[in-house]
């Protein structure tokens, strides 16, 4: 197989030494570049397709969260890569913002390097992720009523267009079901569910699971417990 390729963007000279130095010891993992501010890792996605984008948050000029939203956007050509965020803020806007941005995954930078690498192999093979920690947080805050982060107003054309099993699925999605659980939940083979999935992500216009969690919850169609 081929090797997972990594562009990193950090506008520390260090952490992105260090990050190489974790990441080429690695027979699967390829870093194909450096970026020290968030408008040259775009340009550099561009030229290099990498399969995973390794993004700070803050950086000077264009920050991490612009950059990620401009390469999910389609700034870049369709296909493009996962967005890993990385930050060493522990602040829940960082987090929402990464994951409305497009981020396919948030880390803290006090991990160690065996979960950076493991996440990385996670979202270059399509999967959201977040840390266990930012998981709870995510829950927690929309638990508490009135503080559901964002004001986005809800796409009701596009949960309309989900059929009644899209919605199911969307539904186990978002309670952290896997494939297979889902399967066994709705007597269903695994690869009719991983359709299933798809669908809903395109048509709600998402990237992975971990935006179809956030998406459900924010639009009211799972509640924290219930």
């Amino acid at each position: 197989m081929n090797p997972i390729r990594v562009l990193l963007a950090d506008d520390h000279h260090l952490v992105r030494t260090g990050f190489r130095v974790i990441l080429e010891i690695e027979d699967d993992i390829e870093v194909v570049g450096e970026a020290a501010d968030g408008e040259r890792a775009v340009g550099m996605t561009r030229a290099l397709r990498p399969d995973v984008v390794l993004m700070d948050v803050e950086m000077p000029g264009v920050d991490g969260l612009e950059a990620t939203r401009r390469i999910s956007a389609g700034e870049d050509e369709p296909g493009g890569p996962a967005v890993l965020m990385l930050t060493t803020f522990d602040r829940d806007d960082y987090l929402f913002a990464a994951l409305r941005a497009g981020a396919s995954g948030f880390l803290l930078k006090n991990g160690t390097p065996e979960a950076l690498v493991d996440a990385i192999r996670v979202v270059a093979r399509g999967d959201g992720l977040l840390a266990p920690e930012l998981t709870r947080r995510v829950i927690a805050t929309f638990a508490r009523p009135g503080s559901q982060p964002g004001d986005d107003v809800t796409s009701e054309a596009a949960l309309g267009s989900l059929t009644p099993r899209e919605r199911e699925v969307l539904v186990l999605v978002a309670g952290g079901a896997s494939n297979a659980e889902i399967a066994a939940s709705l007597h269903l083979g695994e690869a009719t569910v991983k359709s299933h999935v798809s669908r809903v992500l395109a048509k709600l216009g998402l990237r992975d699971r971990v935006q179809a969690v956030v998406f459900a919850y924010e639009h009211g169609v799972v509640r924290p417990g219930g």
